[in-house]
């Protein structure tokens, strides 16, 4: 039986950092778990290849919501990365913090100043290695590449044109002073090539002596004795099961799969569990509890213009260009600009609406090609009441959770009126001159819309996750949360979550970036922690 230090179950966003950290010390042994593939595939690595990486189950894990009662009962698709950096290596790359008020209701609701926005912004700069260099809130030297796009389609210039003519500001810098305004997304990227955290953490010290990376090794259980996490219990494609003993057990599956391990090992509602004939070690009855995610409405037009959007680009050209130059449409993250809106909805200080543009027809993902050539835009309601859950479908770790998002799901309906106004502000943005030149005929919705109940009707019928799920291992100081504020699980010894299930909320952004920066600040407290 081997034994380590520190086993870490998922090598994604923040397993690769705590990989990398915690392996620094030669004489600390370390193991990095994950169920999928190594990061070989090409089309991670070239920005642009996210659009085909969708269709990739051998890199994703590909959920499916249980049907959504606000939604028209639709099972919307939630993609998730299975490979060598999780969903960092199938991510569209744009490089969001969030807002100050953000890490400091974190903070607030831990009980613990180390999570406010002055003490974990040490730990943004500390990863980011930023092509603008070195400033009060950029980072260099870091493992992580952030840079500007190398490429992007002038479309993209067109919507930030147009946002601007209808009265928001522009903003270079999402992640600087102010995080109002539009502008082009930094982006995750080093050279033109996407820098995940297996790229940019995991890859540089692969040949560490002390540290191994085993591929396509899912994790079945988390091995309890005696109220201590002594080791995991693991599943080798056809080789059946092995145990393998470690001092502490790092759980890094994300949103996702990080609560299913907990309940599949016997921590969570105990009732439920018992309901799967599961063992209960610890009742916590907010394991897979608290779900969160960004609902997202895409407002869809098509162009008169042929060739202008990527919707017909040509693949094989654009690989050939970026292969031997690292530049073209083939470094673009395809959600190239986009921006942050106070609306007249906000219930307080922060922005409540996001903007991704994207110079191509989106429907269901990509997953559905639409004829001709048009441009979307994504509009997303940041700070949502709705609460989800998760639940086992079977004690079998190869069985997926339902997923119960329950979105537009609060009693008041204040989610769903502020779908209401993102769509309203996205169809009044491609309404300014700017797109004149191109604009052809509306895709989604097919017609204008005139009364709230019109866009009911298209928010139910249309709307998707832009991929933010947190909150089902909540950090929290009340009795209820899954970890306490070092992000240990309550209850068990030896055992921590680190990854975006435990967010108390969302950020005022995108979550990769969080991510990232909760690695970090937990690596510190574990290094910190040992004598």
């Amino acid at each position: 039986m081997d034994n380590y230090d520190y086993v870490i179950v998922g090598a994604g966003s923040a397993g690769c950092v705590l990989a990398n950290r915690l392996s620094a010390n030669p004489a600390t042994r370390v193991l990095l778990l994950e169920a999928g593939p190594s990061d070989w595939n090409p089309l991670i690595h070239m920005p642009a290849g996210l659009a085909q990486l969708a269709r990739k189950r051998t890199m994703n894990w590909c959920y499916e919501t249980e049907p959504e009662p606000a939604l028209d009962r639709r099972r919307l698709w939630w993609p998730r990365g299975k490979t060598l950096g999780g969903s960092s290596s199938i991510n569209a790359m744009c490089y969001v913090r969030g807002v100050p008020a953000d890490y400091d209701s974190w903070a607030d609701a831990s009980g613990d100043p180390r999570w406010s926005w002055q003490q974990v912004l040490p730990w943004f700069l500390h990863s980011e290695d930023n092509s603008r260099g070195a400033s009060a809130m950029h980072g260099v030297s870091g493992p992580l590449g952030v840079s500007d796009l190398r490429y992007h389609n002038p479309l993209s210039d067109d919507f930030i044109e147009a946002a601007t003519s209808a009265g928001h500001a522009r903003n270079d810098d999402f992640n600087g002073a102010q995080q109002a305004g539009f502008g082009l997304y930094q982006v995750t990227q080093r050279g033109g090539a996407r820098c995940s955290t297996a790229a940019g953490f995991l890859k540089p010290v692969r040949d560490r002596g002390n540290l191994t990376v085993r591929t396509g090794s899912l994790v079945e259980r988390v091995w309890l004795e005696h109220g201590r996490a002594v080791g995991v219990q693991l599943r080798r494609g056809r080789h059946g099961s092995e145990r393998i003993e470690a001092g502490e057990v790092l759980v890094c599956g994300g949103a996702i799969n990080s609560p299913q391990l907990l309940m599949l090992s016997g921590l969570g509602p105990a009732d439920h569990l018992r309901e799967h004939g599961i063992a209960v070690v610890a009742d916590l009855p907010d394991v897979g509890g608290e779900l969160q995610d960004h609902l997202d409405i895409c407002t869809v037009v098509g162009s008169r213009r042929k060739h202008l959007t990527y919707d017909h680009l040509n693949q094989l050209g654009t690989a050939i260009r970026w292969w031997r130059h690292r530049d073209g449409p083939g470094t673009s993250n395809i959600a190239e600009s986009g921006g942050f809106v106070r609306s007249a909805l906000a219930d307080d200080e922060r922005c409540d609406i996001q903007f991704h543009f994207v110079p191509a027809q989106l429907d269901d993902h990509g997953r559905h090609r639409l004829p001709g050539d048009g441009y979307t835009v994504h509009a997303c309601h940041l700070h949502p009441r709705s609460r989800g859950r998760l639940r086992l479908r079977s004690a079998d770790p190869a069985q997926p959770v339902a997923i119960h998002a329950n979105y537009l799901g609060d009693a008041e309906g204040h989610d769903l009126k502020r779908m209401i106004e993102a769509a309203r502000l996205s169809r009044e943005i491609l309404a300014q001159g700017a797109f004149d030149h191109c604009r052809g005929v509306p895709v989604f919705p097919e017609r204008e819309l005139d009364t709230d109940a019109e866009y009911i009707e298209f928010i139910r019928r249309k709307a998707e996750t832009v991929y933010h799920p947190v909150g089902s291992c909540r950090m929290g100081r009340d009795d209820r949360a899954v970890v306490d504020s070092e992000l240990r699980v309550r209850g068990v010894e030896g055992l921590r979550v680190v990854d975006a299930s435990i967010m108390p909320c969302l950020p005022t952004g995108n979550t990769n970036a969080p991510t990232i920066m909760i690695a970090e600040r937990v690596s510190a407290l574990i290094l910190a922690g040992k004598p």
